[in-house]
C-alpha cells in the first residue's frame, strides 16, 4: 500500500512539471525532490502545491518540491521509474504544456480556502531571495552545500547507532555487540574525507573518482611516515577541509590536462598527473594547512561557548533564521562536519535549532491572535507538525515572513532558546549533535555531549521550551499592530463559502497590505513554500 501511495504521488507530480520530456535531472535531499527542468514555464505551480503530499515548492537552481523527510526518499525512485517509462513509451514526445492541462490527481476542481495573501507575499519573498542569492559568493556556498548534503543520511544513521552504542556501553549491556556497533559507526567517519573528495570533484566538474582518490591520501595510515613542515603527518589530518581543497585542486589539474594533453595519451597521462600533482600538494601542503584551520575551528567553538556561551547562543539562535534567508547558513555545513569529525558532535547545531523553536512559538501565537481567519489558521495547523520536527520553512514562508513582525519575534524566541542552551555550555554541560540535518524533536536521538544522555536531553528540551514560550509571548504581544489585527482577524471569503455561502454573498476580506489582488491559489488549506 505504501508503494502504491508513493507511486501515486510521483504520478501526480510528473505531468505538473511538464512530463518526462521536461526533466533533465532527478535527485533528492533530506526533504525535497530536486528536478532539473528544460522549461520552467511548463510547470503548473499552483496545481503542484495543491497536491496533498506536497508541502511547498522552491524555485532555485533546481526546481525543488518539498515532500518531507522519509517521504521524499520513497517518492524519488518511483518518480525516476515513471520518467524512464514515459521516455521509453514516447521518446520523441514533447513536454506537456502547462496551459489547459487537466488538474492533478487529488487536486480540487476549484480554488479552495487558502491563505492566499500570505502565499502571494511568500512567493514574492522567495523570488526576491533567489535574486539576492545569485551572487558569486552565495553560489559558491551553494556548491559547498551540494557537496555535504548527500552525506547527511549516513551521518544521521551512524550518529543514531553511535548514540545507541554509547548507551549500551554505559549500561554494560550486550558487550559482544558493542565492538560491532563501533565498527558500523566508525567506518563511515573514518572515510568521510573520501566521500567529500568524490562529491567535490563531481560538483566542480571533474572526474569524481579522481577527487576521491586524492582525498583518500588524507586518511591513509602510511602518511604517518611522512615529514611535512618539520613534523610527522597524522592520518586524517586536515579532515574534510583538506579533502575539499585536494579535490578542487585535482579538478583544476585534470581540466588543465584535458586542454593540453593529446587525445591519444589522455587516458594514461591525465589521471596520472591529476593524482600525482594533487597528491603531492596535498601531502606537503594542504594536509598541514587544513589541519591547522580545522583545529582552530574546534578550539574557537569550544572557547566561544565556554567563555560566552549564553551571549553567543543568544546571537546565534537569533540570527539563524535571517542567515537562512540570506543563504549564508550553508557556510556552517563544513564547520559542523569538521566539529563532528574532531569531537564526535557539533556544539553549534543544538543552539541553531532553537531558531525553529522560536518559529513554532510565533506560529502558535499567530493562530490564537487571529481566531476568525480560518485560512491562516489552517495553514498553521498543517505546517505545525513539520515545525515541531524541525522543518520550519512552511511556517516561515507561509506565515511569519509575509506578516513581517512575527518573523522578528520568532527570531527573538530563537535567541532566548539559543541563550539557554549556550548558558549550559558555559557552565560545562556541552550539548552537541552527532549529525547535521535534523532539528526540533528529530534531534533528540542524535544528542551527545560531555555529560550523560539524560542531562543532554534535559538541556536541549529546556531550550526548546524556552524558544516556544518566548516566541509565543513575543509574537502574541508584539507581533501585530492594531491595523494588522483589524485587517487580518476577519472571516475570509473562502471561509464563508465553506460555511455554505455563495461567493457573491460571502463577506469581503481585506487584503494583506502589499499583497497583490489575485484569486486564491487552487489547492488545499495551506500552500506554504520551503527554503
Amino acid at each position: 500500500m505504501a508503494t502504491d501511495k508513493n507511486r501515486a504521488t510521483a504520478a501526480a507530480i510528473l505531468p505538473l512539471v511538464g512530463g518526462a520530456g521536461n526533466i533533465t535531472s532527478v535527485a533528492h535531499c533530506m526533504t525535497r525532490l530536486r528536478l532539473g527542468l528544460r522549461d520552467r514555464s511548463l510547470v503548473q505551480h499552483e496545481a503542484l502545491k495543491a497536491l496533498p503530499a506536497v508541502l511547498g515548492v522552491v524555485e532555485d537552481e533546481t526546481y525543488q518540491i518539498v515532500l518531507g523527510p522519509g517521504t521524499v526518499a520513497r517518492v524519488t525512485p518511483e518518480f525516476e521509474a515513471l520518467v524512464e517509462e514515459e521516455r521509453q513509451a514516447a521518446p520523441a514526445a514533447e513536454p506537456v504544456p502547462a496551459t489547459g492541462a487537466a488538474p492533478a490527481p487529488g487536486a480540487p476542481d476549484a480554488p479552495a480556502a487558502t491563505a492566499d495573501e500570505l502565499a502571494a507575499q511568500g512567493a514574492a519573498l522567495r523570488a526576491e531571495r533567489k535574486a539576492k542569492n545569485a551572487t558569486p559568493f552565495k553560489l559558491f556556498l551553494r556548491r559547498i552545500a551540494n557537496i555535504f548534503v548527500p552525506l547527511i543520511p549516513a551521518l544521521i544513521g551512524c550518529g543514531i547507532i553511535a548514540g545507541l552504542n554509547g548507551l549500551l556501553t554505559n549500561l554494560h549491556w550486550l558487550p559482544g555487540v558493542v565492538p560491532a556497533l563501533t565498527a558500523v559507526t566508525s567506518g563511515f567517519m573514518s572515510l568521510i574525507a573520501v566521500f567529500v573528495g568524490y562529491n567535490t570533484a563531481k560538483e566542480f566538474g571533474g572526474t569524481p573518482v579522481l577527487g576521491g582518490a586524492v582525498a583518500a591520501i588524507i586518511v591513509f595510515p602510511g602518511v604517518a611516515n611522512i615529514d611535512a613542515f618539520g613534523q610527522k603527518l597524522a592520518p586524517g589530518q586536515g579532515g574534510v577541509l583538506g579533502a575539499l581543497g585536494a579535490a578542487v585542486l585535482a579538478v583544476y589539474v585534470e581540466k588543465w590536462c584535458r586542454k593540453w594533453v593529446p587525445e591519444a595519451l589522455d587516458v594514461l597521462v591525465t589521471p596520472t598527473l591529476t593524482v600525482l600533482v594533487s597528491g603531492l600538494v596535498t601531502i606537503f601542503g594542504l594536509m598541514y594547512v587544513a589541519g591547522e584551520i580545522a583545529t582552530a575551528i574546534g578550539d574557537f567553538a569550544n572557547w566561544l561557548l565556554s567563555n560566552g556561551g549564553a551571549g553567543a547562543g543568544f546571537v546565534l539562535g537569533g540570527l539563524f533564521l535571517p542567515l537562512v534567508m540570506l543563504g549564508l547558513h550553508q557556510a556552517l555545513i563544513p564547520i559542523h562536519t569538521t566539529l563532528i569529525e574532531q569531537q564526535g558532535y557539533t556544539v553549534l547545531l543544538p543552539i541553531l535549532a532553537m531558531a525553529g523553536a522560536g518559529q513554532v512559538g510565533a506560529a502558535m501565537a499567530v493562530y490564537f491572535r487571529l481566531p476568525r481567519n480560518g485560512s491562516i489558521r489552517r495553514t498553521i495547523k498543517s505546517a505545525l507538525p513539520a515545525g515541531f520536527l524541525g522543518v520550519g520553512e512552511p511556517l516561515i514562508y507561509g506565515v511569519s515572513l509575509p506578516l513581517g513582525r512575527p518573523f522578528i519575534t520568532a527570531c527573538v524566541g530563537g535567541a532566548f532558546g539559543g541563550g539557554f542552551v549556550g548558558l549550559f555550555n558555559q557552565l560545562g554541560d556541552a550539548v552537541g549533535s552527532t549529525a547535521i540535518g535534523p532539528s526540533g524533536w528529530a534531534l533528540f536521538p542524535l544528542l551527545d555531549g560531555n555529560k550523560g544522555m539524560g542531562q543532554m536531553i534535559v538541556v536541549y528540551a529546556g531550550g526548546l521550551l524556552v524558544g516556544y514560550l518566548v516566541g509565543f509571548v513575543a509574537t502574541y504581544y508584539f507581533g501585530f499592530t492594531k491595523t494588522m489585527l483589524t485587517e487580518l482577524n476577519v472571516e475570509t471569503e473562502t471561509d464563508s463559502v465553506a460555511d455554505g455561502l455563495t461567493p457573491a454573498a460571502a463577506p469581503d476580506a481585506p487584503a494583506t497590505p502589499g499583497a497583490p489582488a489575485a484569486p486564491a491559489a487552487p489547492g488545499g488549506d495551506a500552500q506554504p513554500a520551503r527554503v
